[in-house]
This record gives C-alpha cells, structure tokens and sequence, in this order.
C-alpha cells in the first residue's frame, strides 16, 4: 500500500521543523509527572477554598480558539476533561510564544500534552483545567478520523468500516466510543472467571503451545518446524490431554487459559487465534460441572455488567438460577420424529438432504449428526442451555453414558445461539481410549483433515490411571461477545487475524 503525504500530513511534518527550530523536541525522553487522571479531576473540584493543583496529560482530542482564549479537550486512560489556555497565563515561552506560535498553529488534534493548572468551574458548570503550563510530549503526524454529527443528526468521517477498525485498532480505540469498554470487560470476565476457579480450590498452570501431537480436538492445526530437534511441530489446537495428565499425576482440579490455534475459516463466531479456559477436576463428573457452571456464569455476568442478567443483540438473557438442560438426540427427535441414534450413515444422508443440509463425503455419523443439530436446533438456543449425552462418534475423548452405551457423558453450553462451552465425564479408560483414537485415524484416512491423531504418551499416561474427572472447555471470547453484545468475535479481539497489508516505500 503505497501512501502520499496527504497536506495535513504536509502540515504537521512541516510543524515538527518549526517546533524543533523553537527549541521544544516533540518526542521528549523525560518523565513527566502526572498527579491525577480525567476522571479524578472532577472530583477535586472544590466550590470553595484555594483551588486543587493538578498535571494531567493526554491526547488532544479538540479545541476552540477564540482569540486570547482557548478551551480544548485531552483524553487520557479514564476519560476526557476540558482545559482553559490564555495566553497571558500560560508558560513556558517567552513573547507569548507558546501560546501564538506553539499552541495556535504548531499543535494539532492527536498530540500528546501534558498541563499543569488549578480547577476550576466555567460559567455553565463545567469542571476545567486553568492551564499555567503546558508541555508538548509527544507529536501525531498523521490526523485522526475526526467524527462529526450535523445538526440533521447525520455522521460525518466516522471510522466505522470494520477492515479499517480491526487492522488500525489502534485509531478504533481513539476514536469510537464504546470499544475500550469492550475490552476492560473483557478483563473483567477472565478476572471473575479466575477468581471463581481459584477460590474453589484449582491451580491455574501453563501448557505448551508448540506441540508434537496436535491433540484434544477435532481441527486442523498449523504447521511449523522445529530446526533445532528437525521435527514437526503444531500450534496446539487444545490443551486437554496435557491438563488430563496433570491429574494422572495428583493435581485435584487444574485449569488454564489458553491460546489456541485451528487453521480453520473465519466468520462471526471463528478466529484461527482465540482464548478458552480449560478446567479438569479429579472425582467430579459433567452433573457436577453443570451445577459448577452456572453459579461461575453467574458471578461472571455480575462481574461484567453488574447484574445476572445481559442483552444480546436485542434479547435479554438470563445467568440467574438454573440453565435448561435437553439431549442432542431428544432435540433433533422432536424437530423430525427421527431417532438419529438407530440410523445409519446412509439415512443420516437422507435426512440431510430432507432438510436441505449440504453434507460432505467424507462426514461419517459423527459430523452428519452435528450438522442436523447445528442446523436445525442450534439457533433457537438463545437462553443458557445444556445440551447434554451426545453420541459416542462425535466424543472421542469422552466417558461412555452409564445408562445408554451408544451416547456419551457430555454437554455444550449454548447461549445467544451458540455453543460456549463443551465439557466431559473424562474418558479415564486406555482401551477404550485406544480404540477411539483408531476410529479417527480411519476417519482421517477417508479425507477427515480435522479428526484426531493418535497421542501414545497420553494413552500411557492413562495406564498409570485417571481417576474420574469431569473437564470443561470455555469459549472466552464468545463469552465476551454475548457480555458485551458483540455480534461478531473480532469486536472482542484486539487484533484479529487478517489478510496482511501490502507497504511500498
């Protein structure tokens, strides 16, 4: 992307010349000393008594010269906060330079400046910084989108186009409000949610992200080398079977949040980069995990917004008391009065297509019946709901049903229409295990490149004995979408991956 200097680009370039002829470095290295932020400013505000001292500093985000006189806008980490510049008070600068030449032509909105001044209250009530000195600390070279409303209501320059938004976050975070809050919830809900799993006894740990067998899911990872072993290596795609093995070895409850990497398409719910918390606790099974998990969404969306209760995109949800709880197979039963259970791969097929689902080829059972569920029960799903004892081909990983051989002790959490989280009555049994880990090698060898590969260590691992474990994995950032009522993944992600962008010199 080749890029001319646009004339206001020209303009600020030209006013770094000027300010560096006038002895003032636009990118100073030293300290500057901040007493107090935006938002605590209002609060020292005093009606009577000598006035509070203070030294801001933020971004110049507007200002209204009117002649010997000036109010402008800076905004710093917690918000923005007026500033009042007259030019026979404000230093340093000799001849009034600061203020005619500096402050009236040199600066520009998006620079860094600090202030030093009392506080007072203007005639309409607004809580004001009386600048007495000022410092330029940092110089903007290229404008921002400045976003204008006329009086008809209509928006001007707005930095709405999302490629834009997501590849320059950076300007997105400046200038739309609402995204910074986004993301300092974001924060919040993985507080709350390590905060309710520490508390209950678990030890949070790190796994590795570079793995020999891309294991514990059913995806297709990324690939790189290992040059200095001469090995292949995988950015993991979980980190299940590495908790698992933490419980073989003693721990009673772990869990970690982990970046994960699927090389997989990306839409409104699918980043090949995103976070989920994964939880194992020794001698629980997934009855338990259910009861665990809605007291944890609970504290989570209090965490968030305050309240047990959270809209998405128009539709209130509830994390108060108890989440639904419905099996895979009932649900798809009810919806076509067919029991997936007794039929084969081929009437799966049929019953795709009487639903105008494309299937592809190389889909055994496992997939054909994910596809029925996702497409026909999956979206009505906007309340908390548990959909519970999934078949055994769609669960290579997971304990068989104690009542029902042919399911499997599992649920997902879904919410907003989306599934959230995904948890197990862990399968603790070798050979069991090593026969499920065989069923996915002939599925890779049909053309599946997202079943899984066989990890010997784990199986091993096993024979030294699990005890019964219930595991969960949360979707953090889908989590966030719906506390934050984002329709699509990449709102909540700081920088989501996208196609690179081609510089010229």
């Amino acid at each position: 992307m080749s890029h001319a200097l646009s004339d206001q680009e020209l303009a600020r370039r030209e006013a770094l010349q000027k300010l560096r002829a006038l002895g003032i470095e636009p990118f100073p290295a030293a300290e500057f000393q901040v007493t107090s932020t935006a938002t605590q400013v209002k609060d020292l505000f005093k009606e009577e008594g000598d006035p509070t001292q203070v030294t801001i500093a933020g971004r110049l985000m507007s200002v209204r010269v009117m002649g010997k006189a000036s109010f402008a806008v800076i905004r710093d980490h917690s918000g923005d906060q007026q500033i009042y510049v007259a030019r026979d008070e404000v230093s340093p600068g000799d001849d009034k330079t600061m203020y005619d030449e500096v402050w009236k032509h040199l600066l520009h909105l998006g620079d860094h400046i600090g202030v030093q001044g009392h506080v007072f209250k203007t005639r309409t009530g607004e809580i004001t910084v009386q600048v007495k000195e000022l410092k330029l600390l940092s110089k903007a070279l290229r404008p921002l989108p400045v976003v204008k409303t006329d009086e008809e209501g209509n928006v001007h320059d707005a930095f709405t186009d999302p490629e834009q938004r997501y590849r320059m976050r950076y300007v997105d975070l400046i200038v739309n409000k609402g995204v910074k809050e986004t993301f300092l919830k974001r924060t919040r809900i993985f507080d709350a949610m390590r905060s309710s799993l520490q508390e209950a006894g678990y030890v949070e740990v790190d796994t590795p992200v570079l793995q020999p067998i891309p294991g514990g899911a059913a995806a297709r990872p990324f690939t790189t080398h290992h040059n200095a072993l001469d090995v292949p290596f995988y950015l993991r795609i979980a980190n299940e079977l590495y908790l698992k093995r933490l419980i073989v070895g003693g721990f009673e409850g772990v869990f970690e949040f982990s970046r994960n990497f699927r090389n997989e398409g990306m839409d409104r719910t699918h980043n090949p980069e995103f976070t989920i918390m994964e939880l194992y606790v020794a001698y629980k099974d997934y009855r338990w995990m259910m009861d665990f998990m809605e007291t944890v969404f609970k504290r989570v969306a209090m965490a968030s917004n305050g309240d047990a209760k959270a809209v998405f995109q128009g539709k209130e949800i509830g994390f108060d008391g108890s989440f639904a709880r419905i099996t895979m197979c009932g649900s798809i039963k009810e919806r076509t009065g067919k029991d997936v259970l007794e039929m084969d791969e081929a009437a799966l097929r049929s019953l795709c297509a009487e639903n105008n689902i494309h299937v592809e080829p190389s889909m055994g059972k496992a997939k054909l019946i994910d596809e029925l569920f996702s497409e026909l029960i999956q979206p009505g799903l906007i309340q908390p709901t548990f959909v519970m004892d999934f078949p055994l081909e769609m669960s290579p990983l997971c304990k068989k049903h104690r009542d029902d051989p042919r399911l499997t002790e599992r649920f997902e959490l879904y919410i907003g229409g989306f599934e959230v989280a995904n948890a197990y009555s862990e399968l603790n049994d070798p050979i069991d295990q090593q026969e499920r880990f065989q069923e996915q090698l002939k599925l890779q060898e049909r053309g599946d490149d997202e079943a899984m590969f066989i990890d010997r260590d784990f199986i091993r691992a096993l024979e030294y004995g699990m005890p019964p474990t219930s595991g969960i994995g949360i979707g953090m950032d889908r989590l966030v979408m719906l506390l934050t009522d984002n329709p699509a993944i990449q709102e909540v992600l700081l920088f989501p991956q996208m196609r690179p962008e081609k510089f010229h010199s």
